[in-house]
């Protein structure tokens, strides 16, 4: 699907604040309410728009502990990839995986409410997992950038972006 930039305003909108009324997203737009929405209904049926989501202040919910973990497994077999990938798809722990080309073959960024919880994590479900090689961990001593909104105008000036 390619954004125009009505499609990018609704979608600056929706990123900041997605609660936001037709109303809203019209003005942005510069359309009148229906089709504002006609066409954030288009972005959600495109899957351009995945989901909507509440943030949440992870100190205040009582996990403030971040840690990145790089992971490199015993070998890059799919069945080992596989067996990885599935079982830390399970852990609510983890907040993001990404597979990695260099020394790790995946990062994740991983929360807990104390260094004591993160080492239950790690040695309780982390280190089970067949084909795991070694485990870095890096303990996150404050976030300094924490951004949800894509920068779409950067997405949307590049060729078939």
């Amino acid at each position: 699907m390619a954004l125009d930039r009505l499609d990018l305003a609704i979608l600056e909108v929706l990123q900041s604040n997605g609660r936001a009324t037709a109303q809203d997203l019209s003005e942005a737009a510069h359309l009148s309410p229906s089709p504002s929405h006609r066409r954030q209904r288009l972005l959600e049926e495109a899957g351009v728009i995945q989901r909507y989501v509440a943030l949440l202040d992870q100190d205040k919910v009582g996990l403030p502990v971040n840690v990145f973990v790089s992971v490199k497994l015993a070998n890059h077999a799919d069945e080992t990839l596989r067996t990885f990938e599935r079982a830390v798809g399970t852990y609510p722990e983890v907040m993001e995986m990404y597979e990695m080309t260099g020394a790790a073959d995946y990062l994740l960024r991983v929360v807990a409410a104390d260094v004591a919880s993160y080492e239950a994590f790690l040695r309780g479900r982390l280190t089970r997992i067949p084909g795991v090689q070694s485990i870095e961990t890096a303990l996150a001593l404050k976030r300094v950038v924490y951004r949800t909104n894509l920068p779409l105008r950067q997405g949307a000036a590049r060729p078939n972006g």
